[in-house]
């Protein structure tokens, strides 16, 4: 079966007709396809931009409570230092603290008050050395309430010499504790 020109052109131009009509229905697709990732796209950026923002305000939230609480401790700590630092006031402490733990103040001195820093501020410091006696479990709460009760002072060392059974004397330490004051804002 032999075709003419008349019928070659028009199968010709029917098969390009349908290959520009599938052509045109594939890119159709695309573009739809693409409206759609892209309306996607433009809603997810959307989504992760108000959900950064939220996170971002929260986390702010969190640090600036973080840095209210700190603020107000620290406070707190200054006032503590406040205390003015005489000899006489620190002895005075250390003294109720030896006798609330039975235990005696055999010697004690002090250091003339000096200025050191403490954590970056500066503060006005007084040392004391001393020589307490009494039972070794007594000698121990001395210790830990020094620390604990004496709220701007910190033993910084403290040596219990324990004699033996043969000897007469009593258990003792020697102990060092620094005490400090704040004096500015």
């Amino acid at each position: 079966m032999k075709l003419s020109k008349t019928s070659w052109l028009l199968l010709s131009v029917g098969i390009f007709i349908v290959v520009v009509a599938s052509l045109g229905l594939t890119r159709s697709q695309q573009l739809q396809e693409q409206g759609q990732l892209g309306e996607e796209l433009g809603i997810a950026e959307t989504r992760l931009d108000k959900l950064q923002v939220k996170q971002l305000q929260q986390q702010q939230e969190e640090l600036q409570g973080q840095l209210d609480e700190s603020t107000i401790q620290l406070v707190a700590a200054k006032d503590k230092l406040r205390q003015t630092v005489e000899s006489i006031d620190v002895t005075d402490e250390f003294f109720a603290i030896a006798q609330s733990c039975g235990t005696i103040v055999e010697s004690i001195s002090s250091s003339s008050i000096r200025s050191d820093k403490l954590e970056g501020l500066s503060c006005s410091v007084i040392t004391l050395n001393a020589v307490v006696s009494g039972e070794v479990p007594n000698l121990i709460d001395f210790i830990i309430k020094l620390n604990t009760d004496f709220t701007t002072g910190v033993v910084k060392s403290a040596q219990i010499s324990i004699p033996e059974a043969t000897d007469e004397d009593e258990p003792s330490a020697n102990i060092l504790m620094v005490v400090y004051t704040y004096g500015g804002d």
